[in-house]
């Protein structure tokens, strides 16, 4: 049985005119141990899916599945309580931008202490003891006097481990990881990305990673969803999508990437077509 099994998903936003369906009847499942990409530009839906799972949407947003499942548990048909045992203990999430996501008026010390306090019901000597092994799983350095920092006195890497140490701080079966590497220099998004790695494989998680990165998928990832204007375009292993795409959505995708140093233009996708349409791609 899949760790999470989704049929159908929509979300629709109500608006000025009317309803917007930001995701379309999307489809996927993931197992324990396992690595799913889903990948698309910004506003096809990647992040509003997982969102949409975990309740975490507002209330202007009306979600709808066929079938939403964690652990063969119905995660729409809970009510937010149940809900609420289950976020952050069971199945957690790296947001982006972790400057933002972090509560700039608390310590990272608190803030992660409060996850340990609300899920595992820790005593405080229990907690910061496990803050600081968490903080040296990441590869926070003097992890201790890091407790009692502020976001704002941490660089842009620390703050991300910060998120993935709150995020693994109750040992989750299913890790969802949206742009992980956003806004980060080009050395700090490969120890990132190898420290995920590490944690999953040393914590058989099941893990999802949002981006928009082919290169990331590539060296990550075990399965590959490809969304647009919140639809799945294509699903396949790895090795399949990169060899021989099927859709030509993730051909445009693919024939963007900056795989050679030619000097020539890089192919462009056009923005959003109408119903039932898709992209050309400029040649090179």
């Amino acid at each position: 049985m899949p760790l999470l099994e989704i049929e159908n998903l929509v979300v629709e936003f109500d608006t000025a005119s009317g309803p917007f369906r930001a995701v379309d009847g999307v489809s996927l499942s993931v197992d324990a141990r396992e690595v799913l990409a889903i990948v698309g530009e910004s506003g096809s839906g990647k992040s509003v899916s997982m969102l949409a799972v975990m309740g975490l949407l507002p209330w202007t947003a009306k979600v709808s599945a066929d079938k939403a499942l964690f652990n063969g548990r119905d995660m729409l048909g809970m009510d937010a309580a149940e809900r609420r045992k289950i976020i952050g203990k069971d199945i957690s999430m790296i947001f982006q931008e972790p400057m933002a996501s972090l509560n700039p008026c608390f310590t990272v010390g608190f803030q992660i202490e409060e996850v340990l306090r609300f899920h595992l019901h820790m005593n405080k000597k229990e907690r910061r003891a496990r803050a600081i092994e968490l903080f040296t799983q990441v590869g926070i350095p003097q992890p201790e006097e890091r407790l009692s920092s502020y976001p704002h006195q941490m660089s842009g890497g620390q703050c991300q481990r910060v998120m993935i140490a709150m995020a693994i701080a109750c040992n989750p079966k299913l890790l969802i990881a949206d742009e992980p590497t956003t806004a980060l220099d080009v050395t700090i998004q490969k120890q990132i990305l190898d420290l995920l790695m590490r944690l999953q494989a040393e914590h058989g998680m099941g893990l999802i990673m949002i981006t928009h990165n082919m290169g990331v998928v590539a060296e990550t990832a075990d399965r590959v969803i490809v969304q647009y204007k919140g639809r799945k375009m294509e699903e396949a292993d790895v090795l399949s999508l990169f060899e021989n795409p099927k859709h030509k959505y993730t051909r445009a995708l693919l024939s963007a990437l900056p795989d050679n140093a030619t000097g020539d233009r890089l192919p462009t996708i056009a923005g959003l077509m109408a119903e039932g349409e898709f992209m050309t791609v400029t040649p090179r």
